[in-house]
Formats: structure tokens, C-alpha cells, sequence
């Protein structure tokens, strides 16, 4: 049994109860500039992957983040599943071979990830979507891990970057998605996926805050 996939496990699960919790503002983001199924797809997905808990537990983290992504794949509707599953996919192959990651090796396979979703999207920064959040966190993460920042300045600065980056979402003009026929209608709205990164950010960063017993691999400010 691998702490480090334990530890994958729990970000799942809070990921899940926190995406819940935020089922109201999510939904009326979507609503107002969105295709209105996002929550749906986002819901559906993390249910699946809570539900894999078992088939997840003896893998390493490379394989289980392979098994994540390919199951993603086939159960987020939408453009969301691929997007989704191309983060996934990324930051398995980014982990190959390593059985007990640092925190600077779980930093850069989020960067390879969210490279993932940044390429197969066409999208970058600036253009009202998940990755207005994504990238900057993503990056900034990689340096804070590289300075050797401890965990709890550094989870609190990407809980902050993430909540600053979604709110930045609200005074942009988008240019994907069904947002971008809006024009400047989808002025004064944040991006709903960028909510949902945010929230899922939040709510990982609270469980690597929470160390499991026996369990250093991903709290480790080492190498």
C-alpha cells in the first residue's frame, strides 16, 4: 500500500465533498455564461473517482493517475472529460517510476498536467477558463517547491493565488467555450471552471495540510 496513493485518495474524496458544497455557486456561474452542464459533468466525475477507491489503493501514483485519466475519459461529457483526462494522463507519466514523490516532483507533475489541458485546449492565460487559475498556481507552486517553501506558507499563498486568479476571471472577456458569443455580456461573471479549480485547490491544499500517520512522501519540502 503506497502513502503516497493514500494521500491521492484523500485529495479525491475532499475534492468531492468540497465540489458539493459549492453546488449552488458553481451551477449559477454556469448558468449565467457557461453550457449549462458543467456542475453535472464535474459531479459525475468525482463521484466515479471517489468510487474507485479500491481499485486505486495498490497502485503507485503513476498508475493510479493513468487509471484516473483514462476514466475520465469515458465518463465526463462534454469538453470537460478530455481536458480533465489529459491532466491526468500527464501527471502519470511525469511520476513514472517514482514510488514515493517529493514535493517538488508532485509540483511538477501539476505543471506537466495543466501543460496538458493548456495544449489540447488551445487556451491559455487571460481568456476566461479554468486555466486563468490553473497556470498561475501551477507555476507558482514549481517555484515556491524549488525555494523550499514549508507546506503550510505554501499551501496558504496557492489557496490565496487560486481564490485572486478565479475573482480576476470576473473583468475578462472570454474567447472559448460558449462564453465567448457572449461578448461583453460575460463581463461581471467568473468563469465557472475557474471556480471549480479554485475549489478544488482549496480543498487539496487543506488535505496536505492534514498528514497521514507513517506518511512524509508529499508533505516533504525535500527534493
Amino acid at each position: 500500500m503506497n502513502t503516497s496513493t493514500l494521500r491521492i485518495i484523500d485529495a479525491l474524496e475532499a475534492v468531492q465533498a468540497a465540489i458539493i458544497v459549492n453546488e449552488a455557486d458553481i451551477e449559477s456561474l454556469d448558468r449565467a455564461i457557461g453550457d449549462g452542464d458543467h456542475f453535472i459533468n464535474v459531479r459525475r466525475g468525482a463521484e466515479v473517482l471517489v468510487a474507485m477507491r479500491d481499485e486505486l489503493v495498490p497502485l503507485l501514483p503513476a498508475a493510479a493517475f493513468q487509471k484516473i485519466g483514462m476514466k475520465l475519459l469515458s465518463t465526463i461529457g462534454g469538453a470537460s472529460g478530455p481536458l480533465i483526462s489529459s491532466c491526468f494522463l500527464a501527471m502519470s507519466k511525469a511520476l513514472a517510476g517514482n514510488e514515493t514523490p517529493g514535493l517538488r516532483d508532485w509540483a511538477s507533475a501539476f505543471a506537466a498536467g495543466v501543460d496538458a489541458i493548456k495544449a489540447r485546449g488551445k487556451a491559455d492565460v487571460g481568456e476566461k477558463t479554468m486555466l486563468d487559475v490553473l497556470i498561475p498556481v501551477s507555476r507558482q507552486w514549481l517555484a515556491l517547491a524549488q525555494a523550499g517553501t514549508p507546506l503550510p506558507a505554501l499551501c496558504q499563498r496557492l489557496t490565496d493565488d487560486a481564490r485572486a486568479h478565479m475573482l480576476a476571471t470576473r473583468d475578462m472577456l472570454a474567447t472559448k467555450g460558449r462564453a465567448a458569443f457572449l461578448g461583453e455580456r460575460a463581463l461581471g461573471h467568473i468563469d465557472p471552471g475557474a471556480k471549480t479549480c479554485q475549489v478544488a485547490i482549496t480543498a487539496v491544499c487543506a488535505v496536505l495540510l492534514q498528514p497521514r500517520p507513517q506518511s512524509t512522501s508529499i508533505t516533504s519540502t525535500a527534493p
